[in-house]
C-alpha cells in the first residue's frame, strides 16, 4: 500500500474519533424536565417562577449554549397521591431528566419514592420532616432543624419564659418537636395548641385567659387573614403581645390594623427584596407575565415558594452544565412499569449536589441533598412598615442589628405603677419640701428607671411598698409579703430597687435580666490596732527560741572553758623570755573569758581573747555559724514585725463567725439574705441560721440603717449584700468588709408573672450594659458623691510605717538597764576590793586606816577630773614590796622634752598612807612584760636627754 494512502486512512480515523467524542460528550439539544403542581397552584407565583426560570435559561447562551430546556407541567389534587404518582410516571416515560415539585409534603414524599426507584433527580422546595438521607433528592427549602434553631435563638434573645405554639397542619407538631425538646428551652414553659379556621378564636381566647403573651404561629398562609381577624376580635393586638410567624411570607399579609397599636410581630424572610439583583429579576418576570397567557402577580415582592422554585431550576441547569464538561448523558427508556433505573441519574444528581451559587433565596449549598447554607432576614413590625432588624445564619446564629426596634419608641400613653422601697443609694428621698410626685425620689434605681422609660416609651408613677419589705414567704401560712405581694396582687406593674433574684421569688413573679451582680458578705466594725508592746523587738524570735539561745550560750561558754582546761594547747608560758627552773603555765580561757568570748561573738564584737587549741577553735567556729543563722533570721524577721502593723481581727470569714458565739450576727428581716440562710443546705450556713433563729434578743433588723447602727455599737456582725456593703464602707471608715462573697446573685426589676414589660426591659438593660451606662450610674452613686472617706491603707507595701517609741522603746530600756547594772557591778567590785584590802591592812598595826566611803569619794573625784593626770593611784593600798628608795619611772606619755616633776596625788587627810607612792612605779621581779618595755623606753629617753632618774 502506498505511504500516502496509509497516512490518509489514519487521518480519517482521527477525524472520525474526534467527531464521535464530541457528539458523545455533548448534551442533547433538548432536555425535558417535569413539574408537578397542585390544582390550587395553577397560575400561582410558583408556576410563573418555574416557567420564567426555564425561559431565562434558554435565553442565556452562556449557561447551556447547545441545549434547551422543555418543561412538562402537570396538575394534581392536593389530597390525591394516586393521581400524582400516575402523572409522575407519565413524565418519566416521556423522558424527563428531573422532576420538580410538588410543594405539598405528603404528595412530595410519594413523588420522591418514584424518582428514587428510577434514579431520576427530584428537586424539591417543600418542608421535609424526614431526617434520613435521600440519595436522589435535592431540597432547596432550609433544613427544619436549622429553622428550629433560628426560632430558638430569637426566643432566647427575647428572653421568653412562657410561650404558646399554634399549629394547623397535622405535621406541624412533628415540624416543631425539636423546638419543644431542645435542652436550651428546659426553663421555657411551652403550650401546644392545634387550630383551624373554625377554632382560631377558641384557642386564642384560651391563651388570653392564661395570660400568655408570646405566641408562635404556624398556620397556612392562605388562612392567615382569618387568624389575624381573630386577634383583632379578641383585642389581642396591643403592646403586651408578641407574635412570631413561621411563614417566610409575612410581607404579603395585611398588617395595617396592627401597625399603630404597638403589637409586636416578628418573622423571618428568605428573599431579600432590597437587593438590586432580586428587583431586576422581579421586573423582568413582570415583563414575562405580560407576554404569557398567565394571570398577573404582584412583582413588588415574591413569595418564598416561587423564589425557591426559580432557584431550583437554576440549580439543575448549573449541575447539567458541570456534567456536560466531563461526562456524556443520554436518557434511555425509563418507565415505572419496567422499574429499571436510569444509568446517568446518579452522575447528574451528584453534580447537582455540588452546586454552589447565590440565587433569589440567598447563598445556596447542599450536603447530602439538604440545604445547609442560606440567610434569613429577621423582620419586625413598626408603625410605618415591616423593617429588617437582624439576620440569622447557620453556625453563627442570630445577629440583631436594630435592638431599638423591640422597644417601640412611640408614645403608648401608658402609665405604669412602680413600687419600691427606700434604700441608700438605690432609692432615696430628696431634701426639700416643695417636691411632689416622682421628683421626690433620687438614687441609682431612679436614674435607671428614667433611662428605661425613655428607651421603651412609658410613663410611670412611683409608690412605696406599705410594709417596707422586699418580700419573703411565711412558711407557716405560705403567704408572701412586701413587694412580692404587691406584684402578685397586680397592684403594681414594676418593682425597682435592690430586689434580689432567687428561686422562691421567680416562682411567683417575673424578673428581668440582672442589672447588677453581687453576693452576701459580712459587715463588721474596723478592729482596733494591736497595741505595740514596749519590747516589740523581741517578737521576731519566739520565747522558746530565746530560752534555747540563752541555754546554747551557756553551753558553748562552758564547753570552751572545759576544753580549754583539758587541752594542753591552751596552757602557755606567760614569761617565755625567762628561763626559770620551774615554769608556771597559765590559761587565758578561764570561765569569765570563755563567756565573754561567747557574748562578744554573738553580738558581732571583738573580745580580746580567742581560743588557741584546735578543739576550742572548732567550738568557736560552730558557735560563729550558730550566731550567724540566729542573727540573720532575727534581722530579717525584725523588719516585718516593726514595719507592719497588725490588727486584732476576731473573725476572718463565715466559718469563724459560725464557730463562735460571743459575737452575734444577723440579716435583714424578710429579705433574700435571710431566705438564703434559711434554705441553704451547706452545713456552715445551716449552723449560722440556727444561731440567728434561736438568738434572743432577735438579731434580725427591719432596715439596713438599724443593722449598720448595731455594727457601729460594736460586737455585732451584719450579713448583707455586697453592693450595699460597698456603699456603706466607702462612707464610714469605721466599718469594713470581712471575708469574700458567700454566694453569687443579681438584682433585677420585678414584674407580675407573664408581664409583657419584662422582655422589653431586659433588652433595654442589656443595651445599657453594653454601652457602659449602668457602670457610669454605679460610679455616680457609689464613688463620685463627695461623701467617701479617706482610708489609710497601712497594709500597702509601697508605704512603710515609721517606727515609734512604742515599737522599739524596749531597746533603750535594755541599754539603760545594762548601764545601771554595770555601775552597780563596778560599785560592788570597788567595795569588795576595798574591803579585802582593808582586812589585809588591819593585820598590819602600822598601816593607817581610811573608811570605804571616804576612799570611794576620793576615787570618784579623781575619776571626774577633766584635767587630771593620766596616772592614777594603784588599786592596792600598799604594795607588798613598796619600800623606801624605789625608783620612780615616769610614764612615756607624761614625759615632756624637759619633763617636770609629775603631779603627785595628795595624801589622804586622815593620815592613812597611800596605796602607792604618788610619783613612783615599782618594778618587781614578777613584773609583766609591758612594764619592762616601759622601763626600757624611759631609760632611752633619759639617755638621750642627759638626765638621770632618781
Amino acid at each position: 500500500m502506498p505511504v500516502w494512502d496509509t497516512w490518509s486512512t489514519f487521518f480519517r480515523v482521527l477525524v472520525f474519533l474526534w467527531v464521535s467524542t464530541s457528539v458523545t460528550l455533548s448534551l442533547q439539544s433538548v432536555v425535558r424536565i417535569g413539574a408537578i403542581f397542585t390544582e390550587n397552584q395553577k397560575g400561582s407565583a410558583a408556576e410563573v417562577a418555574f416557567r420564567y426560570a426555564v425561559y431565562k435559561i434558554n435565553r442565556d447562551k452562556t449557561l447551556l449554549p447547545r441545549t434547551s430546556l422543555v418543561y412538562d407541567i402537570q396538575y394534581v389534587p392536593a389530597d390525591d397521591s394516586f393521581h400524582a404518582s400516575k402523572k409522575a410516571c407519565r413524565q418519566v416515560q416521556n423522558g424527563v431528566y428531573a422532576v420538580f415539585g410538588p410543594s405539598d409534603p405528603l404528595l412530595g414524599s410519594h413523588i420522591h419514592s418514584i424518582c428514587d426507584a428510577l434514579d431520576i433527580p427530584h428537586l424539591e422546595t417543600r418542608i421535609d420532616l424526614e431526617t434520613d438521607v435521600k440519595e436522589f433528592s435535592i431540597n432547596l427549602y432550609p433544613a427544619q432543624n436549622l429553622l428550629n434553631s433560628a426560632f430558638e435563638d430569637v426566643m432566647s434573645f427575647l428572653n421568653w419564659t412562657k410561650v404558646a405554639i399554634i399549629y394547623e397542619e397535622d405535621y406541624g407538631l412533628i415540624k416543631l418537636r425539636e423546638l419543644v425538646r431542645s435542652p436550651h428551652n428546659k426553663d421555657l414553659e411551652i403550650h401546644l395548641r392545634q387550630a383551624d379556621p373554625d377554632t382560631y378564636r377558641v384557642v386564642l381566647k384560651e391563651i388570653k385567659s392564661k395570660e400568655i403573651h408570646n405566641i408562635v404561629i404556624d398556620t397556612r398562609p392562605s388562612n392567615m387573614q382569618l387568624f389575624l381577624k381573630g386577634i383583632l376580635q379578641l383585642q389581642m393586638n396591643d403592646y403586651k403581645y408578641h407574635y412570631v410567624f413561621t411563614s417566610f411570607d409575612i410581607e404579603t399579609f395585611d398588617l395595617e390594623d396592627f401597625k399603630y397599636n404597638f403589637v409586636n410581630m416578628t418573622a423571618f424572610r428568605i428573599v431579600d427584596i432590597d437587593q438590586m439583583a432580586v428587583r431586576e429579576v422581579l421586573r423582568d418576570m413582570g415583563k414575562f407575565q405580560a407576554n404569557q397567557e398567565i394571570s398577573m402577580i404582584n412583582t413588588s415582592f415574591i413569595k418564598a415558594d416561587a423564589a425557591l422554585m426559580y432557584d431550583s431550576v437554576y440549580v439543575f441547569a448549573i449541575g447539567l452544565q458541570t456534567l456536560e464538561q466531563s461526562h456524556s448523558l443520554k436518557l434511555s427508556n425509563v418507565s415505572c412499569d419496567k422499574e429499571q433505573p436510569w444509568d446517568g441519574g446518579l452522575s447528574l444528581i451528584n453534580y447537582i449536589n455540588t452546586v454552589e451559587f447565590k440565587g433569589l433565596t440567598g447563598p445556596i449549598e447542599f450536603k447530602e441533598g439538604k440545604r445547609i447554607r442560606f440567610k434569613l432576614d429577621l423582620l419586625k413590625l413598626k408603625q410605618h412598615a415591616l423593617v429588617k432588624v437582624g439576620e440569622w445564619h447557620p453556625g453563627t446564629g442570630v445577629n440583631i442589628t436594630d435592638r431599638n426596634a423591640f422597644f417601640d419608641h412611640g408614645n403608648m400613653n401608658v402609665t405604669l405603677v412602680v413600687t419600691t422601697i427606700l434604700e441608700q443609694p438605690y432609692v432615696m428621698l430628696k431634701s426639700g419640701s416643695n417636691l411632689s410626685g416622682n421628683n421626690r425620689y433620687e438614687g441609682f434605681c431612679i436614674d435607671l428607671l428614667k433611662e428605661l422609660a425613655k428607651m421603651i416609651g412609658f410613663e410611670y408613677r412611683i409608690e412605696l411598698v406599705p410594709d417596707g419589705k422586699y418580700g419573703a414567704i411565711d412558711l407557716d401560712t405560705g403567704e408572701w409579703n412586701g413587694i412580692v405581694r404587691q406584684l402578685m396582687d397586680k397592684k403594681a406593674d414594676l418593682a425597682v430597687g435592690s430586689m434580689t433574684i432567687n428561686y422562691a421569688r421567680e416562682s411567683v413573679i417575673d424578673f428581668t435580666k440582672p442589672f447588677m451582680n453581687l453576693g452576701i458578705s459580712i459587715l463588721f466594725k474596723v478592729p482596733t490596732d494591736k497595741e505595740s508592746a514596749f519590747f516589740t523587738f523581741l517578737n521576731p524570735l519566739g520565747f522558746k527560741i530565746w530560752l534555747s539561745t540563752l541555754g546554747a550560750s551557756f553551753m558553748a561558754g562552758f564547753t570552751i572553758y572545759a576544753l580549754a582546761r583539758f587541752t594542753p594547747y591552751e596552757w602557755v608560758n606567760p614569761r617565755p623570755w625567762k628561763r626559770d627552773a620551774e615554769v608556771k603555765l597559765v590559761n587565758h580561757m578561764n570561765m569569765s573569758n570563755s563567756f565573754w568570748f561567747v557574748a562578744g561573738t554573738f553580738l558581732r564584737q571583738g573580745t580580746g581573747v580567742s581560743p588557741q587549741a584546735t578543739s576550742t577553735r572548732i567550738v568557736g567556729g560552730i558557735w560563729w555559724f550558730f550566731t550567724l543563722i540566729i542573727i540573720s533570721s532575727y534581722t530579717a524577721n525584725l523588719a516585718a514585725f516593726l514595719t507592719v502593723e497588725r490588727m486584732i481581727t476576731p473573725i476572718e470569714n463565715a466559718e469563724d463567725l459560725a464557730s463562735q458565739t460571743e459575737i452575734p450576727y444577723g440579716t435583714l428581716e424578710s429579705g433574700s439574705t435571710m431566705t438564703f440562710f434559711r434554705d441553704s443546705m451547706i452545713e456552715t450556713y445551716k449552723k449560722m441560721w440556727r444561731f440567728m433563729e434561736n438568738r434572743k434578743p432577735s438579731v434580725f433588723v427591719p432596715t439596713y440603717e438599724e443593722g449598720i447602727k448595731k455594727v457601729l455599737e460594736g460586737n455585732y456582725a451584719f450579713l448583707m449584700e455586697s453592693t450595699m456593703l460597698d456603699y456603706i464602707v466607702q462612707r464610714d471608715c469605721n466599718l469594713t468588709q470581712i471575708g469574700g462573697l458567700l454566694d453569687s446573685k443579681g438584682y433585677g426589676i420585678a414584674t407580675p408573672m407573664g408581664s409583657p414589660w419584662r422582655d422589653k426591659i431586659s433588652l433595654a438593660i442589656l443595651e445599657l450594659q453594653e454601652k457602659g451606662e449602668i457602670q457610669m450610674l454605679y460610679d455616680k452613686w457609689w464613688k463620685n458623691t463627695g461623701e467617701t472617706c479617706t482610708r489609710n491603707d497601712k497594709g500597702k507595701e509601697s508605704k512603710a510605717n515609721s517606727l515609734g517609741v512604742d515599737n522599739i522603746g524596749g531597746v533603750f530600756v535594755v541599754l539603760l538597764c545594762g548601764l545601771a547594772f554595770a555601775v552597780i557591778i563596778a560599785i560592788v567590785e570597788f567595795c569588795y576590793n576595798s574591803k579585802k584590802t582593808a582586812i589585809a591592812e588591819k593585820r598590819s598595826p602600822t598601816a593607817p586606816h581610811q573608811s570605804i566611803c571616804s576612799e570611794m569619794g576620793g576615787e570618784l573625784c579623781f575619776a571626774l577630773k577633766c584635767r587630771g593626770s593620766r596616772q592614777r593611784p594603784a588599786l592596792k593600798r600598799q604594795c607588798s614590796k613598796c619600800l623606801s628608795g624605789v625608783t620612780y619611772v615616769p610614764s612615756p606619755l607624761d614625759i615632756p622634752p624637759h619633763p617636770p616633776q609629775p603631779p603627785a596625788r595628795a595624801p589622804p587627810t586622815n593620815g592613812l598612807s597611800p596605796r602607792l607612792c604618788s610619783a613612783h612605779i615599782q618594778f618587781k621581779n614578777d613584773c609583766q612584760p609591758f612594764q619592762i618595755e616601759k622601763q626600757a623606753a624611759i631609760q632611752r629617753q633619759q639617755h638621750q636627754g642627759g638626765e638621770k632618774v632618781n
